[in-house]
């Protein structure tokens, strides 16, 4: 507060949620570039196995509509009997596929669950989905326990496929759909198994050089670095690969449409790749600054006052002890509510010595006693949970130790994320 008894940098007190916690563990089927700060939602809600919601992102039917001509045009030469109705084939193929996608994004949930790490949301999006698991492995093994299982699953469900191909008679719909889903299976997992960021084979490189060299943060330079020169290598070595012929197809004239569609295909795969490296590797390093955020340090100084205390009293007394909020107690000395800082900005000086601090507060709910201990991510992952402008921070013994105001978390968040950015 200054000399003035108007708190210091009052803040707008429209309830909004703290700055969600960086998201260091999500899983990607495909080349898929983490999306940070995105909340749970941004898409349709299909169901809540094991209590996670999932969502079909619109992208979705984007890449949905572009499978269901690539397949369709391929059904074409394959089963041209079916005409038209190819497209409602391949519009199956699209839907079966994306839930082998969900399969393998569920196995990465049931690990963490496991582990009992929280999962967020998982989303079917553009080139796969994405499992969003909002902590940390605390471990080396459980990290690469957790993106082992996806391509996993993924290659038990092409051998589940490659099974099936026995009992269906090849040349027909049923044929071709259960070879192709296969084939795509197969895709998945090797992909996947690719050692940079943000596939899973990055995570479980990240987790061996973990093992070896004992940070978390080394492993994370390695495999973003090496998720980077696989982006370099999609975007050359693609196009190459299917204008040699090299991929089992026929060799398309440079210039054809195949030929750009190719190029554009890795241009994408190459641009995501690369993208989720680098957010892998900043949010790595803005998780070394998470630390810093301690409740303690971002205290607001307060002093106690009673429910009947005139306003201009209360903020005399905190200028005299030089803190910046107040705290209104019972007549036993227990806090019972926070005095709102928005509520004393909006209380004309003349009026403060006729205002109780009583009609200017917000009581103590459920959640808005932090420990001044909290700190980094589970600071911010607590003030998330249960948001709010301000809450109490008390010692472990109970004792006040002063107010801390998500405004104030906020600035710290956004300064140490412009430190790192530097």
């Amino acid at each position: 507060m200054d000399d003035s008894g108007k708190p210091h940098d009052p803040q707008e007190p429209a309830p909004h949620r703290p700055p969600e916690p960086p998201e260091p563990a999500k899983d990607t089927k495909g080349p898929k570039a983490p999306p940070p700060g995105q909340k749970a939602g941004g898409g349709i809600l299909m169901g809540r196995p094991f209590g996670v919601p999932v969502y079909v992102a619109p992208s979705w039917f984007l890449v949905a509509a572009l499978i269901t001509w690539v397949f369709g045009g391929q059904l074409e030469r394959v089963l041209p009997e079916l005409g038209t109705a190819r497209y409602l084939v391949s519009l199956f193929f699209a839907v079966a596929f994306y839930a082998s996608v969900l399969v393998h994004e569920l196995a990465h949930t049931v690990a963490a669950l496991r582990f009992k790490l929280p999962v967020r949301r998982i989303q079917l999006q553009f080139f796969g989905g994405v499992s969003e698991i909002e902590k940390e492995s605390e471990s080396p093994g459980r990290e690469f326990i957790l993106a082992f299982v996806g391509p996993l699953l993924s290659l038990v469900l092409a051998g589940v496929f490659y099974a099936g191909m026995h009992l269906v008679e090849p040349g027909t719909v049923p044929g071709v759909l259960v070879a192709g889903l296969m084939i795509s299976n197969l895709i998945v997992a090797v992909f996947n198994l690719l050692p940079g960021l943000p596939l899973d084979g990055g995570r479980m490189l990240r987790a061996i050089v973990w093992k070896i060299t004992g940070k978390p943060m080394s492993g994370t330079i390695a495999a973003a670095w090496i998720g980077r020169a696989l982006a370099v290598t999609v975007l050359i070595g693609l196009p190459l690969l299917t204008h040699t012929g090299a991929l089992g197809n026929d060799r398309p004239d440079i210039g054809s449409s195949d030929s750009l569609t190719d190029a554009l295909l890795a241009a994408i795969l190459a641009a995501i790749i690369w993208t989720g490296a680098g957010n892998s590797l900043r949010m790595a390093r803005l998780r070394e600054r998470l630390p810093d955020l301690t409740a303690r340090t971002l205290t607001r100084r307060a002093v106690p006052v009673e429910t009947a205390t005139p306003l201009s009293e209360a903020l005399r007394r905190a200028n005299d002890a030089g803190a910046r909020a107040l705290v209104v107690v019972d007549p036993q000395g227990s806090p019972t509510a926070l005095v709102r800082e928005t509520a004393i900005v909006g209380v004309p000086d003349h009026r403060r010595p006729w205002v109780a601090v009583g009609t200017l507060a917000q009581d103590l709910r459920d959640g808005m006693r932090v420990s001044a201990e909290l700190a980094g991510e589970d600071l911010l992952e607590y003030l998330r949970a249960t948001p709010a402008t301000e809450y109490l921070v008390v010692e472990e013994t109970g004792e006040i130790y002063g107010v801390l105001s998500t405004a104030d978390v906020e600035r710290a968040f956004v300064s140490a994320m412009a430190r790192k950015a530097a």
